[in-house]
């Protein structure tokens, strides 16, 4: 039986001139405008950034330089200036955040804490528990009494 060809999604092509922001191609990027992902290597947030203030073209459209860049793949380049430091969580949000990731991996029947989130809605157990076996020992973490807390960070 043939297979059937996948539908191609229709490209809305837009001359590279009537786009509300300007598009730069990799390289060519002006001094002080990066993508998100390069903000959150340089510890900052987009802070007082209402938007992205130009695109980053993505490689495809590197060869068309008449036409803008329609794709998924392509970035938004926001202002350094207007960036502000990463915000540091405090004790009490870290606690808290343990205290919740902590209930979603252990285990109600053998108290183990697993390295992973458990499906308790569904089974309600950790695997080994609902299949019957014994856990591999790197999948958990060993303790002798209750989790009280244990900081995540």
């Amino acid at each position: 039986m043939p297979r059937t060809r996948k539908q191609r999604r229709e490209v809305i092509r837009v001359p590279r001139g009537e786009t509300a922001l300007p598009e730069y191609d990799r390289g060519t990027v002006p001094e002080g405008l990066v993508t998100r992902r390069t903000l959150r290597e340089m510890g900052l947030s987009p802070g007082d950034n209402e938007g992205p203030v130009a695109i980053l073209r993505c490689r495809l459209c590197a060869t068309r330089p008449n036409w803008s860049c329609r794709h998924p793949t392509r970035g938004f380049l926001l202002r350094v200036d207007l960036a502000r430091p990463k915000r540091v969580p405090t004790l009490a949000q870290e606690l808290a955040l343990d205290r919740a990731i902590a209930a979603r991996s252990t285990c109600p029947q053998c108290e183990r804490r697993y390295v992973y989130c458990l499906p308790l809605r569904t089974v309600g157990s950790c695997d080994p528990c609902a299949q019957g076996y014994e856990p591999t020992p790197g999948t958990y973490v060993l303790t002798t009494a209750p989790v009280i807390h244990r900081l995540a960070a």
